[in-house]
């Protein structure tokens, strides 16, 4: 994977081993080791693409909620796996936002979401939102519950404000999109999927929806 005729930082050699042994907890401890989180988001926006490839895994499993706008970027790199690692990696730092006490929180809902507990979600997380509320994560979290009760225009409603925190999050978009779809409002729904689309282009189900969306509102 190395560039010929060019030096390439030891970050890369740790990327080669992880993908090779595919032994995370040595890749962080190597990155953690060598890398201060700042160096990282200047490499993941290095012309050399095994030097990005290596920084947007590392931001992922490290970075906390500043590198947010570093890997929203990476998710338009001209690299399909840097952008498959960023996509991957940025959800996990949207929730390493707040006090530690808060991020736990964060991690039971998500787990209480996808164990279809919605009225228990939401509950916990209108208390974490009264006591947080520019947590994007939490109001998120709540929409995913929502949604989930079929209460699609309060989903929408946490979908805005999870993106009016988080520019970045191109899954409030999406799941903004579903719920007008449950609306019958298609074209508030192309609006929300084109959203998600333009933040994260490697949305290919979303594109999907934008196609069928355009066709049918506006007979292209």
């Amino acid at each position: 994977m190395s560039t010929p005729g060019l030096r390439l930082p030891i970050l890369v050699a740790f990327y080669d081993a992880y993908l090779s042994d595919e032994d995370a907890a040595l890749f962080i401890r190597n990155v953690q080791e060598h890398y201060t989180q700042a160096t990282l988001q200047r490499l993941a926006e290095h012309p050399v693409r095994d030097i990005r490839r290596a920084a947007v895994l590392a931001l992922g499993f490290l970075g906390d909620y500043e590198v947010n706008a570093t890997m929203g970027r990476a998710l338009h790199d001209d690299d399909r796996t840097v952008r498959m690692l960023a996509e991957n990696g940025i959800r996990s730092v949207w929730r390493r936002t707040g006090t530690p006490k808060q991020q736990e929180m964060i991690a039971v809902l998500v787990r209480l979401n996808q164990a279809k507990r919605y009225q228990e979600a939401a509950q916990r997380a209108s208390q974490l939102i009264a006591e947080a509320p520019w947590l994007a994560e939490v109001w998120n979290q709540r929409a995913i519950a929502r949604f989930g009760m079929e209460d699609y225009a309060g989903a929408i409603e946490d979908c805005c404000q999870t993106l009016e925190l988080n520019p970045y999050h191109f899954a409030a978009a999406t799941g903004m999109g579903h719920a007008y779809l449950r609306l019958n409002n298609p074209r508030s729904a192309l609006e929300s999927f084109r959203r998600a689309l333009k933040l994260n282009p490697s949305l290919e189900a979303v594109r999907c929806q934008v196609v069928r969306l355009s066709r049918l509102v506006e007979g292209k």
